[in-house]
C-alpha cells in the first residue's frame, strides 16, 4: 500500500503541529514518517493510517521530534553551509582572483591620481555601510513578511538570514579602517598605505556581494532543484 496526496498532506499537518516550523525539515520527517507507515502496512495491511501514524511517532519517545528534529537541523546546515562556502570559494579561484586584483588596481590608481583621494576613499567606505545595512533590512522586511503572511519557511534560507545578519558585522571592520583613517590621513600619501586600503575596501565589497547577492541567488536554485514545492511558496 501507498500513501495518497491527502494522507502526505496529513503528515505535514502533523509535523507542523508537533513544533516542526521549516517546510524543508517538514519534507525529511514526511519521507521517514512515510517509509516507516508503508512498512508497517506490509507486515499488518488492516492498520489505519492513523494508527500506523501514531505507532511510529510513539516510537520518537515523549519528547516527540524535538531529538530528531534537532539533529537533522545539524545535518541540514552544515550541508548548507557546505554549500555556501563552495559558493564563497569559487571567489578566491582563478579567474575571479584575477578580477579582485583587477579592482583593486583600478581603485588604487584612482586614489592615487585624485588629488582628493581623502574625499574618495571616504565616498567609497559610505557606499560600503549603505550597501551592509540595506541588505540587513530587505532580509529582515522578508522575513516579517513571511510570518505575517503565514507562508512556508524554509531551513536554508533562514540560515542565509543568519549570513546576512554576518553581513553587518563586515561593518565593524570598516569602522576600525575610518577610525585609522581619520587618525592618520597623511599616511594616504603612502603607495603601500593606500594599496592596503584600495585591497580592504574591495575585499569588503566582494564579500558583501557574496552574502547579500550570490549567495542568496545559488541557493533558490538549490531549493528550486531539491524541493519542487519552492517555486509554488515564491510565486
Amino acid at each position: 500500500m501507498k500513501l495518497t496526496t491527502e494522507q502526505i498532506d496529513q503528515l505535514y499537518t502533523f509535523t507542523r503541529q508537533h513544533y516542526v516550523e521549516w517546510y524543508d525539515l517538514q519534507t525529511e520527517l514526511v519521507d521517514h514518517l512515510a517509509n516507516a507507515i508503508e512498512e508497517q502496512w506490509q507486515e499488518n495491511p488492516k492498520l489505519t493510517f492513523d494508527q500506523a501514524l501514531q505507532n511510529e511517532f510513539k516510537k520518537f519517545g515523549v519528547f516527540g521530534f524535538m531529538d530528531v528534529v534537532e539533529g537533522k537541523q545539524r545535518f541540514l546546515q552544515k550541508k548548507y553551509n557546505q554549500i555556501v562556502w563552495a559558493i564563497v570559494k569559487t571567489f578566491f579561484t582563478l579567474p575571479k582572483i584575477m578580477g579582485t586584483i583587477g579592482a583593486t588596481g583600478l581603485l588604487f590608481l584612482l586614489f592615487r591620481e585624485s588629488q582628493y583621494n581623502s574625499d574618495w576613499v571616504l565616498l567609497f567606505y559610505g557606499l560600503l555601510v549603505v550597501f551592509a545595512f540595506y541588505g540587513m533590512i530587505s532580509n529582515r522586511l522578508k522575513r516579517k513578511k513571511q510570518i505575517q503572511n503565514q507562508e512556508k519557511r524554509w531551513l536554508f534560507e533562514d540560515i542565509l538570514n543568519q549570513y546576512g545578519t554576518f553581513g553587518g558585522a563586515i561593518v565593524l571592520p570598516l569602522n576600525i579602517f575610518l577610525q585609522l583613517f581619520n587618525r592618520a590621513e597623511h599616511y594616504l600619501d603612502n603607495t603601500y598605505v593606500l594599496g592596503f586600503a584600495s585591497f580592504f575596501l574591495v575585499l569588503m565589497t566582494i564579500l558583501m556581494y557574496v552574502i547579500f547577492y550570490e549567495i542568496p541567488s545559488q541557493s533558490k536554485k538549490y531549493l528550486l532543484q531539491t524541493y519542487p514545492e519552492y517555486s509554488l511558496a515564491n510565486l
